[in-house]
């Protein structure tokens, strides 16, 4: 009886913090418009993780929440996007254009573009969101071109 306690027990305690052990994901969405000849993304982090990650870089709190602090924060949000998210479209490195960004529950939303863009015949992504400061990070990439979907 007392032995089948014990397990009872520890397969509780294994569900249990199975259940709450934390998760890290970024996600990149990438999607061509042919008409504008640009490249269009967003990037999904959840808000506490990146609010994390950019204090440590600033050595500063940093309170995505705070819209008194939204310019000085965008300022943020852009430099660690230009910092942690390079692509490469047809062999050559492009450059990415912040263009702002939104608060939904947990996560943000950031938004960028790769302008003056031919149809993406081979695309090179290094997604380094987060990698510095969490290990378990994973970062997820969508890519739509001319109706193609890949996920990376």
């Amino acid at each position: 009886m007392k032995q089948t306690k014990i397990i009872f027990l520890l397969i509780t305690c294994f569900l249990f913090f199975s259940f709450f052990h934390p998760f890290y994901q970024s996600v990149c969405d990438l999607k061509y418009n042919a008409k504008e000849k640009i490249l269009e993304g967003t990037l999904s982090i959840f808000t506490n993780d990146l609010e994390d990650a950019l204090t440590k870089l600033s050595k500063s709190k940093v309170d995505l929440y705070n819209r008194k602090d939204s310019l000085k924060n965008n300022e943020k949000l852009k430099d660690y996007l230009l910092r942690h998210l390079k692509i490469n479209v047809n062999k050559e490195d492009r450059t990415l254009h912040y263009l702002g960004s939104d608060r939904e529950m947990e996560q943000i939303w950031i938004y960028f573009e790769i302008k003056d863009c031919e149809l993406p015949k081979q695309l090179q992504i290094e997604n380094k969101i987060l990698y510095e400061f969490l290990k378990e990070e994973i970062n997820i990439v969508h890519s739509e071109i001319n109706g193609i979907k890949k996920s990376y």
